[in-house]
């Protein structure tokens, strides 16, 4: 499996030329060795696709002609929004964003509920995070990740035909998968609480927004969890 290469659009001139920018230019050349006349696939994170010959490789440049371009290459054919509320253990919220990626996440909401207890992400760190999972899993779009918001601010949300929210009173046989199934769901928009959960004030003005309380089984999931579980079923069921 060939890793692609990033370069924002700006990197991309007239869909012709490709300027990788300096930390991609300095990996492609000092720890993969490339040299003028080898050919690497680089992504633009906005659903580019492009397959380009180098014609010059330095120490802190490498750019090259597309030979190739195409659009949306492994992107799914549905949207799936996630809002999760920020974890005090920041490390499980990134690997959750990491695993996101990998499993066709559009974008993902961090939520501020009543229990959430950590307010904030590192923009840059988690922008790194994205790109190096957007690169390793062969997609071509970078997923989006919101500024923490508000919970009642994130149930205005319009553009999703199914709006889910995961809720552990909720008798398991009204699951993820059957009302995924039924709806034949191609946008979807699943909220997932902090831990210790949605507070039961939270889930009744989420009903009263429209969406719909559901079970992801009979087993209590850590919050990370919860959300790759609806991301793996979003992924079965509208692939």
């Amino acid at each position: 499996m060939t890793t692609s290469f990033y370069a924002p659009l700006e990197n991309i001139r007239d869909q012709a030329y490709v300027v990788l920018p300096d930390d991609e230019a300095a990996h492609a050349a000092r720890v993969l060795r490339k040299q003028a006349g080898d050919e690497i696939i680089v992504v633009d994170g906005e659903g580019g696709w492009y397959r380009v010959r180098l014609d010059q490789v330095g120490k802190r440049k490498a750019s090259g002609v597309i030979v190739e371009a195409r659009r949306e290459v492994g992107e799914p054919g549905y949207s799936l929004r996630i809002g999760l509320a920020l974890l005090k253990n920041r490390n499980r919220f990134e690997t959750f964003l990491e695993k996101a990626v990998e499993m066709g996440v559009s974008e993902v909401v961090p939520l501020l509920t009543q229990r959430t207890e950590k307010a904030s992400l590192k923009a840059q760190r988690t922008h790194n995070l994205l790109v190096a999972a957007m690169k390793q899993c062969g997609r071509s779009r970078l997923m989006r990740v919101t500024k923490p918001t508000v919970f009642g601010e994130a149930l205005t949300e319009t553009s999703s035909d199914t709006k889910l929210i995961a809720h552990e009173a909720v008798d398991p046989a009204h699951g993820l998968l059957p009302i995924l199934s039924r709806e034949q769901a191609q946008s979807c928009f699943m909220l997932i609480g902090p831990e210790g959960g949605f507070t039961e004030e939270e889930i009744e003005v989420a009903q009263q927004a429209g969406f719909t309380p559901i079970s992801l089984g009979p087993r209590r999931l850590r919050a990370e969890t919860a959300a790759l579980v609806a991301a793996s079923a979003m992924m079965l069921i509208a692939t």
